[in-house]
Parts: structure tokens; C-alpha cells; sequence
């Protein structure tokens, strides 16, 4: 009995006590905006694969660089998560992207069905830089390969890198700048597969 009483005397002072536990907040990329610029769709269809990721970025850990200390290494917020991986998050803004101008549609490579081309990207940065304690900027970059399923063929290869300053040097402010980085990457990506497969090659 004097066992049961200790602890109960210890739960209630654990839940009276001011030391509560901070909230984690959970971010995604928000509603995708409505397009800003006249895109001409593609006459085409498109497979989507996952995009891949080094293992650093592979969990919904929110990664920033102190630029100023130690600019190899990568720290996450303790109490600011993504909701699920970068490279997951930033697979589906992709894929919103080409859904509106890929007039024979966008697959996923899970889904086993025939498509014209093949989109591979590879994520190499998706993160906070710190140049200064009180001053951060954001930054993506990524790698893109487009394949022409029926040669196997790599048609085109390109590198896509986009960086703004944080309106706040804390993980609110990162979230910020990665949604528009992620909206005007995605906005390049389409436009670029516009220039590749512009005119159509298959009836």
C-alpha cells in the first residue's frame, strides 16, 4: 500500500510540476499554389519514381548546417519534424506539378503501368544553412534524369539548385522558405521537361 501511495503522490506531482514537455511540431508543404506562369502541356506520359535521398534525410528530421562553426555536419531541431521524409514530401509536390501539363499522365513506378519517359531524381540537399547565429538562409538541390523507357536511354541530365534567406533564423522560418523553394523547383522541373519533350514523339 505505501508503495501504490509514493506513486501516486509522484504522478500527481509530475503533472502539477511546470516542467512539461514541449510540443513537436509537425510541418508538411502546406496547399500548392496556384500556378504563376503559362506552362504548354506535354503530349507524353511520365513515370514518377520515388525521389531517392542519402540516409540523412531519409527520416522527417528537420536538418540545418552551421555554416559558421561546423558546415560539415548536420544538426534537426528537437521539437520540429516533417511529417514524413523531404524526399517524399517534395515527391508529391513533383508530381502535382506534372499532373497539370502531362496530357497522357503521370504514374508511379509502384504502380507497374507503361509510360513514355521516365523521371529519376536524386535529393542532395533539402535544408537550413546558419552563416550566423540570427541569420539562416534554406536550400535544395537535387539531381534530375530523364529516361526514355522504350531505348532505356538517359535523354537529359540536370541539376537544379534553389537558396533564400529565412524570414526567421529558427525552424518556422525554414519551413517557409523550403515550401517556396520546393513550389519554384517544381515550377523549373516542369519547365525543363517542356524544353526535352516538348514536341511530341510518340501517337
Amino acid at each position: 500500500m505505501k508503495i501504490i501511495i509514493i506513486g501516486f503522490i509522484l504522478l500527481v506531482g509530475c503533472s502539477f510540476s511546470g516542467n512539461k514537455p514541449a510540443s513537436l511540431a509537425l510541418y508538411d508543404l502546406g496547399l500548392k499554389p496556384a500556378a504563376k506562369t503559362q506552362i504548354t502541356p506535354i503530349n507524353v506520359s511520365i513515370t514518377m519514381a520515388e525521389i531517392t535521398a542519402p540516409v540523412w534525410l531519409a527520416s522527417p528530421a528537420m536538418q540545418y548546417r552551421l555554416a559558421y562553426h561546423d558546415p560539415a555536419r548536420t544538426y534537426h531541431y528537437a521539437h520540429s519534424r516533417w511529417v514524413t521524409s523531404p524526399a517524399k514530401l517534395l515527391t508529391r509536390r513533383i508530381q502535382d506539378e506534372l499532373v497539370q501539363h502531362v496530357r497522357k499522365g503521370v504514374v508511379s513506378s509502384y504502380e507497374g503501368l507503361k509510360s513514355d519517359y521516365a523521371l529519376h531524381i536524386e535529393l542532395e540537399e533539402f535544408t537550413q544553412v546558419f552563416d550566423q547565429p540570427q541569420s539562416s538562409r534554406a536550400m535544395i538541390h537535387l539531381r534530375a534524369n530523364l529516361v526514355d523507357r522504350a531505348t532505356r536511354q538517359l535523354l537529359s541530365q540536370q541539376k537544379f539548385s534553389a537558396e533564400q534567406a529565412t524570414t526567421t533564423a529558427d525552424a518556422a522560418g525554414a519551413v517557409t522558405a523550403l515550401i517556396q523553394l520546393s513550389d519554384q523547383i517544381s515550377g523549373e522541373i516542369m519547365q525543363w521537361l517542356v524544353s526535352q519533350l516538348g514536341e511530341p514523339v510518340r501517337h
